[in-house]
């Protein structure tokens, strides 16, 4: 007789999406098809950084179970230009998704699985039974515990079958570059680009399609070396160092190694990469954030750009900017609390929403910064920080006009020109647009464009030329910065992602964690939970805002502001607590769990007086094997 613990679970609603199936060779994919095996649901949208951790997490569970685990991808989009099918299908190829992938446009399953949160994971058992939910980064050891428990039930009932699982691979054109992420002038009037798909960095001619040379081997990897020998992992930013600071450290640009959480060093003269900054492990809250350079953890460094005698890095992966000093080597916060939101004020306060765009002004003395996910441009300036352009997390479109209404969408590069003005990369826009700090006014340069994702000023003798970074075109394209701007249809979206509907006054909220198998609660050196709330707008709570320990809190709305947003953080310690010989662990293995959810919510009458949100576990009772 089985000793394995009952735990509680619940039927798993069918797969169900509108833009049907990717990386399946056209079949479409059922619960049932898939009875016998474990099945690891991950709800993602491709704008969302925390959901590219987790796909680089899940890479070795899908090793590790290749032939009991299927994980299967559901694209749930925040963004108007996320509900394209040819927009996915691009992302799924540009992040080298290797299962099984639903496109669901509508969000019928995220409705369906009540999930409230991007990325976020789901276990389902090889009876079709949900047996775990799990919110945020960082789980993939508790899905491991819970798929080795799941195999040896269900091996012992007779209920798990091994074998292949539905996916096939998809066959990648060639091309000379594969989602370029980045592009920079260099001094010899060539053009240094990160070619994020391939893994590597290009030098190309000045038409910028002509290739010069390739540094790095083509494999996605973290080795230092040779330009045949080096290998990187979708890298994107690019910094020209200073001449005197380059020939004082050995190498003239820096590389932000997103995939890699690193910094790299690139000498042109050899093209010898070498590590500058960052382990290659991903940076988690309660890791140090300032010190020797290449002994802290980063966290998805996106963009880098010289301001202020240092290099400023956009860390996309904590929605905060570094700084990075390539002489003493060392690094630490510039700006940002890792919160997500829009909020301006000193550079200790300030929050931003996976910053992922750099440019410097002219004068030196303004970094401005595409704050992506609140589609909203930024500027940095005497340490404070202002937003420019953007209204925050769920509020995006294309609009012209002065920069109080104008909007973007999830832009992700920024560029200074030779005037003063900004060129914008608005990415899902597929647009290049200008922001004039003198007038205020932001227009349209260049529609029609594949996902741009940043610019370069290449001329400016009979007028004002820009090298675009067309991400999903594979291609960098030449574009006149014209003298009067097109007219451009306005368009404004707020995010598909529902509401949740909660009742006026006091509400209870309700964050659940239980504990991965054979760990438990790590409270050695204090309270192993944290819980931070904070909403948008200004007194939408009149009480129950701030930090505590609890993971309940009681919630008091002003019906007076009504609808808002609000930011949830919670964190939560876990550690083994027992040892490989199968006593309690006398050096126990410690990990944290941790979820930031930004939930829009509206208030009804009559609505619910809870509000319910699965860090790890599931909200449901043990209705018994017929639930």
């Amino acid at each position: 007789m089985s000793s394995t613990p009952r735990r509680a679970r619940v039927r798993a609603p069918e797969l169900v999406g509108a833009g049907g199936w990717i990386n399946t060779g056209g079949k479409d994919v059922t619960l049932s098809d898939l009875r016998g095996k474990c099945v690891l649901v991950d709800f993602w949208t491709f704008c969302c950084v925390n959901c590219l951790h987790v796909l680089d997490e899940l890479r070795e569970l899908e090793e590790k179970y290749r032939d009991v685990l299927v994980v299967v991808g559901v694209h749930s989009p925040k963004f108007a230009h996320e509900t394209d099918h040819g927009a996915v299908l691009a992302a799924v190829e540009r992040y080298d998704v290797r299962h099984a992938v639903l496109d669901d446009p509508d969000m019928t399953t995220w409705r369906q699985y009540a999930v409230r949160a991007w990325p976020t994971l789901v276990v389902i058992d090889p009876e079709g039974y949900v047996v775990a939910q799990l919110a945020g980064e960082g789980h993939a050891h508790a899905v491991d515990a819970l798929v080795t428990e799941l195999v040896a039930e269900h091996a012992e009932k007779g209920t798990l079958h091994r074998g292949d699982g539905p996916y096939v691979p998809a066959e990648a054109p060639r091309t000379d570059l594969r989602f370029p992420g980045k592009a920079l002038r260099l001094p010899s009037g060539t053009l240094l680009a990160s070619d994020s798909g391939h893994h590597s960095l290009v030098e190309l001619a000045d038409d910028g399609t002509t290739v010069l040379r390739r540094i790095g081997g083509g494999q996605r990897g973290l080795v230092d070396g040779g330009p045949r020998h080096a290998s990187f992992a979708e890298p994107q930013g690019l910094a020209l160092l200073p001449a005197e600071v380059a020939a004082h450290v050995g190498y003239d640009v820096v590389v932000a190694d997103t995939a890699n959480h690193a910094l790299r060093g690139v000498s042109l003269a050899t093209g010898t990469v070498r590590t500058v900054a960052g382990t290659g492990r991903q940076w988690w809250q309660g890791a140090p954030t300032s010190g020797a350079s290449r002994s802290v953890d980063l966290s998805s460094p996106w963009d880098v750009a010289w301001f202020g005698g240092r290099v400023v890095v956009a860390m996309a992966g904590v929605h905060q900017l570094w700084e990075f000093d390539p002489v003493g080597e060392a690094v630490d916060v510039l700006a940002g609390t890792t919160n997500e939101g829009l909020e301006d004020g000193p550079v200790d306060t300030a929050w931003f929403a996976q910053p992922s765009g750099l440019a410097v002004s002219p004068d030196g003395h303004t970094l401005w910064i595409a704050d992506a996910e609140t589609s909203a441009l930024r500027e940095l300036t005497d340490g404070q920080v202002t937003t420019a352009v953007g209204e925050g997390l769920f509020d995006f479109g294309l609009r012209d006009g002065d920069a109080s209404q104008a909007l973007f969408q999830h832009p992700l590069g920024v560029t200074t020109l030779p005037d003063g003005s900004v060129a914008v990369a608005d990415t899902y826009n597929g647009a290049l647009r200008r922001f004039d700090p003198v007038t205020g006014a932001v227009t349209t340069l260049v529609a029609g464009l594949r996902e741009p994702s940043d610019a370069v000023v290449v001329a400016d003798d009979d007028g004002v030329y820009v090298m675009v970074v067309e991400s999903a075109a594979h291609r960098l394209t030449r574009v006149r910065v014209p003298d009067e701007a097109p007219s451009m249809p306005a368009r404004a979206h707020r995010t598909a992602r529902p509401p949740v509907e909660i009742g006026p006054g006091s509400v209870r909220l309700r964050v659940v964690f239980d504990a991965p198998p054979g760990q438990k609660l790590d409270d050695r050196y204090g309270p192993a939970t944290r819980l931070l709330v904070e909403a948008g707008p200004p007194g939408m709570l009149r009480s129950g805002e701030g930090p505590g320990t609890a993971l309940t809190r009681t919630l008091v709305l002003d019906d007076a502001v009504g609808d808002g947003v609000l930011h949830v953080s919670a964190m939560a310690a876990s550690c083994d607590a027992l040892g490989p010989d199968g006593k309690p662990a006398e050096y126990p293995a410690c990990h944290v769990h941790q979820q930031d959810w930004g939930v829009p919510v509206r208030v009804v009458e009559g609505g619910p007086d809870e509000l319910v949100l699965v860090l790890a576990g599931l909200d449901a009772p043990d209705a018994g094997p017929d639930a």
